[in-house]
């Protein structure tokens, strides 16, 4: 057995078994080894009977006297009830509906318990304790010397995991328990020894023993840093060597046309920030190199990402190439394709509109006012390079879309893509000639005769990255910061709504559209569920229903029930639509259309407008269930108004009366600048759902160490030096055999 088994040929784990692994992206040896505990209970210290105290956690150790089961006619619940004695007196246990105890344990077995002190109408009793049966040779006496091999669930800090549907961690300590007999001492260490020694470290035997079984919790701690190093490490070795091989890139120079970028800014109805000057500028520098540009620009809601990534567009366009702009949502790509045909207007561009279900075109002669085209024709226009600026969503990355002279691509929300779609659209080929016969296209390069071209890439974002996340999951790109918002844009009020308050907020909310404002109410899901339609998912609260589509919150409120309540109790006389994302794209379109002509007074939807929906005529942004959003989210929601002069305001209604919920709020009502804000809301959601990183497939115990600076900072030096001294790591084998797995789940651009 080696560390690339699959789970299939590990005794006792059958298909039942192997499926609810693979669930949880469990397919080797090496996963299961690597999957770590997120917390242990600490049941090391074994008390006597007779010095146990009432509704405290113990750990017990003794010998049953009887065991059996009854059943309970009230509560038609089985109980399995024991006594248990050690050298200072006897205790009563009892277990609910584990009615096959009886068979596992039986009178004269020694065993281990632990779990809590209760106290019933006998006195004190264990209630539904851990259980571990003693070997016959062990001494079963109190103070007794038992090593720490012998137990695995009880008498010593127990290993918690992370779980699925029919997975416990008691079977998963016994599995993983087993596997770490047969690989005991014999895992070779990937990591340099002078890293090693360096840092501290604690070597891979010692370390993959402790972090699942330690001796205690400084040990469990020590074997923690261990594999956060390790693979903080490897994010950073990877993201470096991306740096580096992207650096020997070869790509088209786009020269800078200065007097093309000045009359474009001069059509533009208001004055460049300064933030958007410097970040346009060191994109444009940028293009100018003979490697393709890797750059991520981002920015709060409202600051002027679009018209920046325009700009360069325009350049490229001049230049001859073509330039590929993929969207998240078909909503958001519509928008792109108006506000970019609206920007261009004056340039003679040809726009085109690829959404998977309606497809446009603005031509030169046409301006602003886009067509109907069939995919076919706008296909091949696009092949044939007459479509200078392409603008869509997934689609884009379909086999059947090729571009002839791709030049850009950018990439909006670039966070909500996958790694690999992101890398698709990336390998569309770059030709340096009109004529393309006989190139030949590898990976993200495409040969035209001696050189290999990468299209550049500019990524957006208006999720601000913290530093730890900007030095490791995008330490392969140059960030261009737009720091500053537009002059003369209002503060929005953003106010904490109580439910005694709530009645009103529903009367400002009505003073605001007489006075002729609109209204955005977000709620976290769809519809309702019955308990019969859906299934629990213990590890991220969310839902599963029967169609297979996945909805969080279940204890939400419901964008259907909300709207009915405000249509027919609140607002009756008020025009209120819904939007949320199983509606047809049509429909979404058309209240969307509506809305922002003023036809609709309040739109009630779900977190489908978190990103880029403009409306300028809307004020109030209501926020049902505020506590169920991160922070980073709820800022984006709030940007979705003050977008014009009119004064805005940002209503969070909560039900719930956690300290921790109003912390978390006010921390929103304090920070304007959503760079601040994204540094508080990593500290309290943690990386992973932050920007998409879970995606990366990093253990939990890691994935909390994206958010110590001084760590990462550490790995980052710590593979700058590995790779002065040993670019190509011919030094380590091992470790770049490693690496090179690890390039397999990731894939950053």
């Amino acid at each position: 057995m080696t560390l690339d088994t699959s789970i299939q040929t590990i005794p006792r784990i059958g298909p039942k078994f192997q499926k609810k692994l693979k669930k949880m992206g469990i397919k080797t040896v090496e996963d299961l080894l690597w999957h770590f505990p997120h917390r242990y209970e600490d049941f090391s210290n074994v008390c006597p009977i007779a010095q146990l105290t009432l509704n405290e956690k113990c750990c017990i150790m003794g010998k049953i006297l009887e065991i059996k089961n009854s059943r309970t006619w009230r509560k038609r619940m089985i109980l399995t009830q024991t006594v248990v004695e050690d050298k200072t007196g006897a205790i009563k246990v009892v277990w609910f509906n584990q009615p096959y105890l009886i068979k596992t344990l039986r009178a004269g077995d020694g065993v281990c318990l632990a779990g809590k002190v209760s106290l019933g109408n006998d006195g004190i009793f264990l209630s539904n304790p851990a259980y571990e049966k003693l070997p016959k040779d062990v001494v079963r006496s109190v103070g007794a010397n038992i090593p720490d091999s012998i137990l695995t669930h009880t008498g010593r800090l127990v290993p918690v995991y992370p779980e699925t549907e029919g997975l416990s961690s008691r079977w998963l300590r016994y599995i993983i328990k087993s596997l770490l007999g047969q690989f005991k001492n014999v895992l070779t260490d990937v990591l340099p020894p002078q890293v090693i020694k360096e840092h501290k470290l604690l070597p891979i035997n010692q370390a993959i023993e402790q972090v699942h079984f330690p001796v205690s919790m400084a040990m469990a701690e020590k074997a923690k840093q261990r594999f956060s190093f390790e693979e903080l490490f490897f994010i950073e070795l990877f993201v470096l060597r991306e740096r580096g091989k992207l650096a020997r890139e070869k790509s088209v120079a786009i020269p800078l046309n200065l007097e093309l970028i000045q009359k474009f800014v001069k059509t533009l109805p208001f004055k460049l920030t300064d933030a958007q000057k410097k970040s346009s500028w060191q994109i444009l520098k940028d293009l100018e190199k003979p490697r393709p540009m890797n750059r991520l620009l981002e920015g709060d809601v409202g600051s002027g990402k679009t018209v920046v990534a325009v700009m360069a567009a325009l350049n490229v366009f001049k230049a001859g190439f073509q330039i590929g702009f993929m969207a998240p949502t078909e909503i958001l790509a519509k928008q792109h394709f108006q506000e970019v045909a609206k920007l261009l207007a004056d340039f003679k561009v040809n726009i085109g509109l690829l959404t998977g279900k309606e497809d446009k075109f603005i031509s030169k002669k046409l301006k602003r006012e886009p067509i109907e085209i069939s995919r076919e024709k706008l296909l091949k226009k696009t092949k044939d390079a007459e479509i200078d600026i392409l603008i869509g969503t997934h689609a884009l990355i379909q086999d059947k879309v090729k571009f002839g002279r791709l030049g850009l691509v950018i990439l909006d929300e670039q966070h909500r893509f996958g790694v690999g779609q992101r890398a698709k659209l990336c390998q569309h080929p770059m030709s340096t000639s009109d004529v393309d016969i006989g190139c030949q296209q590898t990976d993200r390069r495409v040969d035209i005769g001696c050189q290999q071209h990468v299209p550049h890439l500019l990524s957006m974002t208006a999720t601000p990255i913290p530093r730890t996340l900007a030095l490791t999951i995008y330490g392969d790109l140059d960030l261009s910061l737009i720091d500053e918002m537009p002059k003369g844009r209002k503060k929005i009020i953003t106010k904490v709504v109580a439910p005694a308050n709530r009645q009103k907020a529903y009367d400002f909310i009505r003073d605001q559209v007489n006075k002729g404002r609109q209204v955005f109410v977000i709620c976290p899901r769809i519809e309702g569920q019955s308990p019969e339609e859906s299934v629990s998912k213990s590890c991220d609260r969310r839902i599963l229903t029967q169609k297979g589509n996945v909805l969080s919150w279940a204890e939400a409120k419901a964008v259907k029930e909300e709207y009915e309540k405000l249509d027919k109790e609140v607002f009756p006389d008020l025009k209120i639509e819904m939007l949320h994302g199983r509606l047809a794209a049509k429909e979404k379109e058309k209240i969307m259309k509506d809305f922002r002509a003023k036809k609709t007074d309040i739109l009630v939807s779900t977190s489908v407008i978190e990103v880029g929906i403009d409306v300028p005529n809307a004020s109030v942004m209501m926020i049902e269930g505020a506590e169920r959003f991160g922070l980073a989210q709820l800022h984006q929601f709030r940007g979705r108004v003050g977008r014009a002069e009119h004064q805005s305001f940002c209503f969070l209604f909560t039900d719930s009366p956690a300290q921790r919920t109003r912390q978390r709020l006010r921390a929103l009502i304090d920070c304007e600048n959503g760079f601040d804000l994204a540094e508080k809301d990593l500290k309290i959601r943690g990386p992973g759902d932050f920007s998409g990183t879970r995606q990366w497939g990093i253990p939990d115990l890691v994935m909390a160490s994206l958010t110590d600076l001084s760590l990462v900072e550490k790995t980052r030096e710590a593979a700058k030096e590995l790779l002065v001294d040993d670019p190509g790591l011919r030094k380590y084998p091992l470790l770049l055999k490693k690496l090179s797995r690890f390039g397999q789940r990731v894939h950053l651009e």
